[in-house]
């Protein structure tokens, strides 16, 4: 069984908690990996890497810190098909929108690759009698990111890129399902020309963001998650006196005007509410069409729609989406449309029995559709 370690000071670090994690291969169901979860103890190893990496890095002029970060976007698109294999077999989603979650983040290493601009700071002659004022902008030191299972790429290039350009050193938690592609994206950082110390990643549960949250030498934190642990980190991290960015719970919702081009709207909805097996932030859900006639054709439209969606492994380049993250999830998206219905939704197509042929253990859910849904 291939454990998959901590990155710490720039290597490989073995953690000795005892506590593992499985590592599912959505498409088979089977546990392809063991993620060490980390103690208070591994994640102040981490952070004291960062401390003493910090005066070094921040003092290095940013033409220098932006070098590293082209060289790094460099390494990440060099490695692109690499990164997306494994993250697909990680997570589920399929090759086309695992390299779009690793572009999406190398859209934010571009802007850091523009940091010295970003960093000036402002001279203002003349602000009051004899007063001139100006401004500067300075790394806080050493940072964290605690990031979700649905985009194991994007979210931690948005966290940590702009963060190292700027002068900090970076702890990055991901999510313990899909934690493969984090390390790498570290290991990456250090060939990029990155100081050891500067991005570690420590992989954990509970007891990982809680050291986060109170760790003393951590100054600020960031968050992509549920809207429940969204609140936690931010109170939890707001009475230890960092700054804290949280962001959770985010869905969209689509509004159809009587007048809408429905071939439009039904090439979009399909792909925002079923694309990525709906495992996005930003999926859309819900759609209210305005008046009963456009509800009564969009409705039609959709039905016929659904069946031409095709439901495969992460590998088949024809599929549409692939499985969802853990046979959990699966089955707590069960749950939600057995709730739907018993709450008096009508169940236009049901996709709860669905099976892939050869891949009847994976954690598979066709497409469904509810119309009528009351409040």
């Amino acid at each position: 069984m291939r454990d998959i370690r901590h990155f710490i000071d720039g290597a490989a670090f073995e953690g000795a908690s005892g506590r593992f994690g499985d590592v599912f291969n959505p498409n088979t169901g089977e546990v392809q990996a063991r993620v060490q979860l980390a103690t208070v103890s591994e994640m102040d190893r981490a952070v004291q890497s960062a401390q003493a990496a910090f005066e070094g890095w921040s003092s290095t002029n940013p033409q220098r810190r932006a070098r590293v970060m082209f060289e790094f976007k460099r390494l990440v698109e060099a490695n692109m098909n690499e990164l997306a294999e494994m993250l697909s077999s990680e997570h589920g989603k399929v090759i086309a929108d695992s390299k779009g979650d690793i572009q999406r983040g190398l859209e934010v290493i571009e802007f850091a690759c523009g940091i010295p601009h970003a960093l000036k700071g402002e001279y203002t002659l003349g602000a009051g009698p004899g007063i001139d004022v100006y401004s500067s902008r300075q790394a806080l030191g050493v940072v964290a990111g605690i990031t979700p299972f649905n985009f194991p790429a994007m979210i931690p290039m948005w966290m940590f890129g702009v963060a190292i350009a700027v002068g900090n050193t970076f702890i990055l938690k991901p999510s313990e399902r899909d934690p493969s592609v984090p390390v790498r994206l570290g290991e990456l950082m250090m060939e990029a020309g990155a100081p050891k110390g500067v991005l570690n990643v420590v992989h954990g549960d509970k007891t990982a963001v809680d050291a986060i949250l109170a760790h003393p030498d951590i100054h600020a934190v960031s968050f992509v998650g549920s809207s429940d642990i969204a609140h936690y980190v931010y109170q939890t991290g707001a009475q230890h006196g960092k700054r804290v960015q949280a962001m959770g719970g985010a869905k969209n919702h689509g509004i159809v005007m009587p007048d809408a081009d429905l071939d439009q709207v039904i090439k979009d909805l399909s792909g925002a509410a079923y694309g990525s097996a709906g495992e996005r932030c930003m999926a859309l859900p819900v759609v209210v069409p305005v008046g009963k006639k456009t509800a009564d054709e969009l409705r039609e439209r959709l039905i016929a729609e659904i069946p031409t969606l095709r439901v495969g492994v992460s590998t088949d380049d024809q599929a549409h989406y692939g499985p969802v993250v853990s046979a959990q999830h699966r089955d707590r998206v069960a749950g939600w449309i057995s709730k739907g219905v018993e709450e008096g939704a009508e169940l236009v197509v049901d996709g709860r029995d669905f099976s892939l042929q050869g891949h009847e253990k994976g954690y598979f859910i066709g497409p469904s559709l509810f119309d009528h849904v009351t409040t």
